[in-house]
């Protein structure tokens, strides 16, 4: 007998572990394809063409019941959503054919006979011999369906370093991918400089640098940094972030400041965010990034071992703005795991 073709799409890695257990119990299901994201999800609906969508509401960058109500008019697919019992009219809004409520607790998941309910929200249409992989049109409506969401992500990366971070800061971008959320960033340097080493960053990754300029818009794959004679922060306009880059007064005694971008990231972008402070002396950016803390963003600084100067992270780690420490060579796997778990 045909198994039943099922794509998981889970962003807490855990629950992802605890499903598969579940599903794996099946002799009729088949997992075809795991994604941890919208983005991961839309191409696997293309290469692996599932019969049925098992997707929970709690993804980074665009929630997983959003991603099904962009998906449904391009590809109707049969799926079961797991997400807080509030979601529940939500969920069938977008075209939810079956829903779990769940709170946390992964041991109740196996009284919920999901391999059940699976099968019957599918009804079948599996063994249909004349079932064929989505035509050309339909497939090109999926790749368009998270297009508009990867231009207006509503998250955001703030970075923020001073004496040794021109190094560091090379460090972490080699370790980012075109992916990635966009980043806004504070590297202490003056007039003229900024310029030449966004160039210089450009070339180090697979991620975009340029100096950034009022009206610049934050998008994935791209690192805008704060120009060195000017204060840069961000606003929210349209449902997009874009930055305001204005000559100003100092702010903990610099411009461009790490404390004024961190603190117009708390305001605007709050549990949206991630905030990384790294190696430099004095005190910037530790306000800020407790500011951030408290308004919900997940927040990263730079070990005392791989710190040239062990000021501002430490400031920052003392004042419990920073909720995890790391290493520098670990700094890009952090944020990754972060958009990951969404914690």
């Amino acid at each position: 007998m045909e198994k039943l073709k099922v794509l998981l799409v889970v962003g807490n890695l855990e629950m992802r572990r605890h499903l598969l257990w579940i599903l794996g119990a099946d002799p009729q299901l088949d997992v075809v394809a795991e994604a941890n994201n919208a983005y991961t999800a839309r191409d696997k609906i293309i290469e692996c063409d599932p019969d049925v969508m098992l997707l929970c509401q709690d993804l980074p960058r665009m929630s997983g019941i959003t991603f099904l109500g962009k998906l449904m008019p391009q590809r109707s697919t049969v799926t079961l959503v797991i997400a807080e019992p509030e979601f529940e009219d939500e969920a069938y809004r977008a075209g939810a054919k079956d829903f779990i409520a769940f709170r946390d607790d992964y041991e109740t998941l196996e009284n919920e006979n999901i391999c059940g309910r699976l099968r019957k929200a599918a009804g079948g249409e599996w063994l249909n011999p004349s079932r064929r992989a989505p035509a050309p049109a339909v497939m090109q409506g999926i790749k368009n369906v998270c297009n508009a969401a990867e231009a207006t992500s509503t998250s955001i990366i703030a970075i923020g370093a001073s004496t040794g971070g021109t190094e560091a800061i090379a460090t972490v971008v080699r370790g980012l991918k075109k992916d990635i959320p966009g980043i806004v960033m504070v590297q202490h340097m003056p007039e003229g400089y900024t310029q030449m080493y966004a160039h210089r960053l450009d070339n180090e990754g697979e991620v975009s640098v340029k100096e950034a300029v009022s009206g610049d818009v934050v998008k994935p794959g791209q690192i805008l940094l704060a120009p060195g004679d000017k204060q840069m922060r961000i606003v929210r306009i349209n449902g997009r972030y874009q930055v305001e880059c204005k000559h100003g007064p100092r702010v903990t005694g610099h411009c461009p400041s790490v404390d004024a971008l961190f603190e117009s990231v708390a305001r605007v972008a709050g549990k949206e965010a991630i905030g990384v402070i790294m190696t430099g002396m004095g005190s910037d950016g530790a306000k800020g990034l407790l500011a951030m803390k408290n308004a919900g963003a997940r927040t990263i600084g730079q070990d005392e071992k791989t710190c040239i100067v062990y000021g501002m992270p430490k400031v920052a780690y003392e004042m419990g703005a920073v909720k995890w420490q790391v290493p520098l060579e670990q700094i890009a796997q952090k944020i990754y795991y972060l958009l990951d778990k969404r914690q």
